[in-house]
């Protein structure tokens, strides 16, 4: 089972990526690798080292423990928890990829309106994006954290330590993406509206306008 999960997880992000490179392999460079070569200037070959490539195999590493732990147990099915481990596992990847969508779509949307000579829409804040800022991160590490479940189910409670860090990483990835949508000076008054109605991660109601 888990092993299905991961081929889901990796299919659904692997088409998200092609998707939104419009089917090229390294179209275009991450803009948060961009902004850190920017920022780090002639040491960024040494610093990518260690922020990039370094950090990301440690991560890896860490995630797939559940796996390990599941693999290496005798243990068979738990209803109950691996039950809800695979519940939330489906969930994780089925919101992201809805997530994923809606937000290629209004992507796609400015292009048109760019294309046809018009001003592109400055903010999304329809569908789950409505009610939460990174619907996408949130669902992601709701598969990492459910998968960490499966170990735990399996007396393996420490391979969760790989979820962790890679929810400390996303906090990161969260304050560098609204950075970013606070650059635009056209944007900042909306963007700052929406981040006091709008949750950050966990979807929930918006709050009501003042």
């Amino acid at each position: 089972m888990t092993l299905a999960l991961i081929w889901l997880w990796s299919i659904r992000l692997t088409h998200s990526y092609f998707r939104r490179e419009r089917w090229e392999l390294g179209a275009r460079e991450d803009w948060r690798y961009a902004d850190m070569r920017k920022r780090y200037g002639s040491a960024w070959p040494l610093a990518s080292f260690f922020l990039v490539y370094l950090i990301q195999q440690g991560m890896l590493v860490g995630l797939t423990l559940p796996l390990y732990a599941v693999f290496s147990s005798r243990r068979v099915w738990q209803p109950v928890l691996d039950s809800l481990a695979t519940a939330g596992c489906l969930a994780g990847i089925g919101m992201a990829a809805v997530a994923d969508n809606q937000l290629f779509r209004f992507m796609e949307g400015n292009e048109r309106r760019l294309a046809a000579g018009k001003k592109p829409e400055l903010l999304l804040d329809t569908g789950l994006w409505r009610h939460s800022r990174h619907p996408n991160y949130f669902f992601e590490q709701l598969f990492w954290w459910s998968l960490a479940l499966f170990g735990a189910d399996v007396g393996a409670p420490g391979v969760a330590i790989g979820a962790l860090f890679n929810t400390a990483c996303m906090v990161q990835v969260t304050r560098l993406t609204e950075e970013r949508m606070l650059r635009r000076p056209e944007r900042v008054r909306l963007y700052r509206e929406y981040v006091r109605r709008t949750s950050v991660w966990v979807p929930w109601p918006a709050a009501k306008q003042p």
